[in-house]
């Protein structure tokens, strides 16, 4: 350091500014003491002020005499050598206007974050050089060779291995009739007949199931050519109410593995509209709302309600 300030600066007068730096310190603390002290040691209120006001004069007569003199050995200094450390970036740090346009403290913090994202990056580096995955064509191969593989969901089943879905879930439920058949092909179509309150029409292919249409007992479910009739609405908007709820029911059995499990599962929610017209709503205990009795059955636990109060 000694060699960079022997170039333009008087050594000896920067260590007397030192030394009168500190000495203007010591006599702004001895203002803040006189201060903080007030007007002590005096019998009478008007000596005690004179005493304080004394004492103070002094101290900032001091504090004045100091700073003239740090002035003076300023002057005294001179101007350090051009040769920055930094070579021409260092003369960033003489910009008057330091505090609008910081160029020089950012350039240091960018380079210390520089510094220090290449230490982390060694230390990582270092860390997964030891730990590394060797892997080889013939390592990848093996454990292809363990992996399972995954079986492939078919979507054709053979008719008879329907058949068989079909009538075991019709034995499972007496109230429930079921009759199959096959207008167009191998694809099947369920009317299914719950009691003597709806009727609904299952459109599916192979086991499952694409289509419902829910209505009255009472309606005709077909058309002039004695087919089963699979795009028109029921008349009564209640059983319209069931058909919006089906096709929610669908999107909720969803298991493409277990088709027969899915099928079984949706007629045990369907059978569940048993009791349409008995049942109360399960929340407002009504048996009906808006002239609806509750249409919506809960999938799991098969529980009545109101559609506005599910």
């Amino acid at each position: 350091m000694a060699d960079l300030l022997s170039v333009g600066v008087n050594l000896e007068a920067f260590a007397q500014a030192i030394s009168a730096i500190q000495a203007l310190r010591s006599s702004v603390s001895r203002v803040f003491d006189c201060l903080k002290d007030g007007m002590r040691n005096k019998e009478t209120l008007e000596g005690r002020e004179k005493a304080f006001i004394a004492h103070f004069q002094d101290n900032l007569h001091s504090v004045n005499r100091d700073l003239n003199e740090l002035e003076r050995l300023s002057n005294l200094v001179g101007k350090p050598s051009e040769n920055h450390p930094l070579h021409n970036s260092g003369l960033l740090s003489l910009d008057p206007v330091q505090d609008k346009t910081p160029l020089y403290s950012q350039l240091l913090q960018a380079y210390k974050w520089s510094n220090k994202l290449q230490y982390h990056a060694g230390l990582a580096s270092g860390l997964l050089n030891q730990q590394s995955l060797k892997r080889s064509a013939n390592q990848m191969g093996v454990s292809a060779k363990r992996r399972p593989k995954a079986q492939p969901t078919t979507l054709v089943l053979p008719p008879q291995y329907v058949d068989d879905v079909i009538s075991r879930i019709d034995r499972m439920f007496p109230e429930m009739s079921i009759h199959l058949s096959r207008p167009n092909g191998t694809s099947a179509m369920l009317l299914v007949t719950l009691g003597k309150v709806l009727k609904v029409i299952v459109v599916m292919r192979s086991l499952f199931i694409d289509r419902t249409i829910v209505r009255g007992y009472s309606e005709n479910v077909y058309t002039e050519d004695g087919k089963l009739d699979i795009w028109s609405k029921s008349n009564y908007q209640v059983f319209q109410k069931v058909t919006d709820h089906a096709t929610t029911a669908l999107l909720h059995y969803q298991l493409p593995q277990m088709p027969d499990v899915v099928v079984r599962s949706f007629m045990t929610w369907l059978r569940s509209y048993i009791k349409l017209f008995q049942a109360p709503c399960q929340r407002c205990g009504k048996f009906l709302q808006d002239g609806l009795p509750p249409t919506w059955r809960d999938f799991r636990t098969l529980e009545a309600f109101h559609d506005t109060c599910r």
